[in-house]
């Protein structure tokens, strides 16, 4: 969603007064939904708000009215590359609010706590609108809690995010070691850019915060946070994406100091225990100074115990359901239309970032196989199938595009006619209520990736699926499937004729199998939603947070020596 607001001295000033470090305080703020034990700082690298200028007019020079906003000196705020920071009266800003996802989930829950968020601020108006802590009060419209920003250099994006984060950590934990690259200097600002939001979250921490460090952007920043803190924050990290097995972990460069990094947290949580599991084998591997309690699943190292816990992620299910039920039947039709699928089709739906975790390819191959077989859905069946360019700036990343894009053409120029394509493809930015509109009407959802650590894409469309009678294939390779596997069709996306018999299946099921099945499917997305996820957490931070204040009061003569480094995987 995107707000256009007027940036001028005056809102700054406001807001500046409102990023105080401790969000907003209202009475009765905070007061509904999951009940954090603590203040609570929430650490990611992709922020919630993103501050942009609407104009792109880049010959804006301050006004003497912003003076109060520029540094001490008097001269214009700095970033931290050096590049200086424009503001004006009349340029208006556009403000992108989360749309789906982690940050989407998680932007309730700091309103709720009155709480502050520490991210990488990549927004070009981003540093316009914070105060001299480079802090701004979000949301917009109720300046609920406080967004800190970092503000990096391209070579530290460079090095952090495309490098180290996403060329080293996501293939190796998906899977890829053979795409694994391991440049020169990207583990070096990997460090120093995890030091600097431990630096930040040293800023705003109080000996009652409670410290939530977000995936894998950040796994060296626990150990730095436990160091800078105060001794009675808790902190906490939720791994997004799968953990390896140690046979891949062994892959990892710097893989003995990316464990002590995690093992600085009290609480590490992942989505299904396999994946907590592999954590503790790795450890047990790859740390042998640590001592590993697999039946309690706790890591003592260093003096400091880590509890791992596995509790699986959900969505907003009732929002999702709310929004399938207000589709507007006039919009569904325009979006058929406009991509050219027969109104009366069924339809089948993929929602995928282009992303070589998520299987697009294999579910290329077991739709033109399913073609091939059942000639007689031709024209009757359209699989669409939405896709979002992602990490381009990384070589493999747009060669999977270009494969998955010519793929479908090929399939197309193969089985389609001229009023008739087999896949509708498209790489449009559709909003939520056009998103939710086709999980309502797609009679069969295929969520295929090769690994993925939860999906919740999945889950959203059951959420949507208000109707209930719709169809999930899913991947047997998804986090997801732990959950809701036994009533969805379950598919080995590497096994073009398996999959292209599930798609069967789904299509001639019988209504009652598939109300039968979704009922179920619905049920347990509803019980395990987001904030049923959001309560484990904090309920799993209380008692780390207990158990860690205990051990303290028990262990103060503990010996273990801080100079003894980890062995790293070879």
């Amino acid at each position: 969603m995107r707000v256009t607001e007027r940036l001028s001295s005056t809102a700054v000033r406001n807001r500046q007064r409102r990023a105080d470090g401790r969000g907003r305080t209202d009475e009765g703020s905070g007061s509904d939904g999951p009940n954090c034990p603590g203040s609570l700082i929430v650490v990611s690298n992709r922020q919630p708000y993103r501050h942009e200028y609407e104009d792109k007019d880049d010959s804006a020079t301050p006004s003497d009215a912003d003076s109060d906003a520029s540094s001490s000196d008097g001269s214009p705020p700095t970033g931290a590359d050096g590049g200086t920071r424009s503001m004006t009266e009349t340029r208006s800003i556009t403000v992108d609010e989360p749309a789906g996802g982690l940050t989407a989930g998680l932007d309730p829950v700091v309103q709720q706590t009155d709480g502050t968020w520490i991210a990488w601020g990549d927004g070009d108006a981003d540093f316009d609108v914070t105060d001299e802590r480079n802090c701004v009060a979000v949301p917009p419209d109720e300046e609920a809690y406080t967004l800190r920003r970092l503000d990096l250099s391209d070579e530290a994006i460079d090095s952090y995010y495309y490098g180290f984060s996403n060329r080293v950590l996501w293939p190796l934990c998906h899977g890829f070691p053979d795409l694994i690259e391991d440049r020169s200097n990207d583990f070096e600002w990997y460090r120093t850019v995890n030091e600097r939001f431990a630096e930040a979250v040293a800023d705003h921490a109080t000996d009652d915060s409670v410290i939530w460090v977000q995936d894998y952007h950040l796994a060296l920043a626990p150990r730095m946070i436990r160091e800078s803190v105060p001794a009675g924050a808790t902190v906490a990290h939720f791994w997004h994406i799968p953990w390896p097995t140690p046979e891949l972990f062994r892959h990892c460069p710097a893989g003995g100091r990316i464990l002590e990094g995690l093992l600085g947290n009290d609480l590490l949580g992942f989505h299904v225990e396999r994946y907590a599991d592999q954590f503790l084998h790795c450890v047990d591997r790859f740390l042998p100074n640590a001592t590993v309690d697999r039946a309690r699943r706790t890591v003592r190292y260093d003096g400091q115990t880590t509890r791992v816990v596995a509790t699986p992620m959900g969505v907003d299910a009732e929002s999702y359901d709310r929004e399938a039920r207000s589709v507007d039947p006039d919009r569904l039709s325009d979006l058929f239309e406009e991509y050219g699928i027969p109104q009366g089709a069924t339809l089948g739906l993929g929602l995928d970032r282009l992303d070589y975790s998520k299987g697009i390819p294999e579910r290329l191959a077991a739709l033109e196989r399913f073609f091939e077989r059942n000639p007689g859905w031709r024209g009757e069946f359209t699989f669409l199938q939405k896709a979002t360019p992602s990490r381009t700036e990384i070589d493999t990343y747009e060669q999977y595009g270009d494969l998955v894009r010519s793929e479908v053409k090929r399939i197309n120029r193969r089985f389609g006619t001229a009023d008739w394509q087999p896949i509708v493809y498209t790489e449009d930015v559709l909003p939520r209520k056009d998103l939710c509109a086709l999980y309502r009407r797609a009679d069969v959802m295929v969520v295929s990736p090769l690994m993925d650590g939860m999906n919740l894409v999945a889950q959203e469309y059951v959420a949507a699926s208000v109707d209930g009678d719709d169809a999930l294939l899913l991947s047997e390779r998804t986090g997801a499937h732990d959950r809701l596997g036994s009533h969805a069709l379950t598919i080995d996306p590497t096994d073009t004729d398996g999959f292209a018999a599930q798609l069967e299946h789904a299509l001639s099921m019988s209504p009652y199998e598939r109300r039968r099945r979704m009922n179920t499917l619905r049920q347990r997305v509803f019980n395990g939603d987001l904030e049923s996820w959001m309560e484990t957490q904090f309920d799993w931070i209380r008692r780390v947070h207990g158990d860690r204040r205990r051990t303290e009061t028990s262990t103060d003569t503990d010996t273990d020596s801080d100079s003894r480094e980890p062995t790293p995987p070879v």
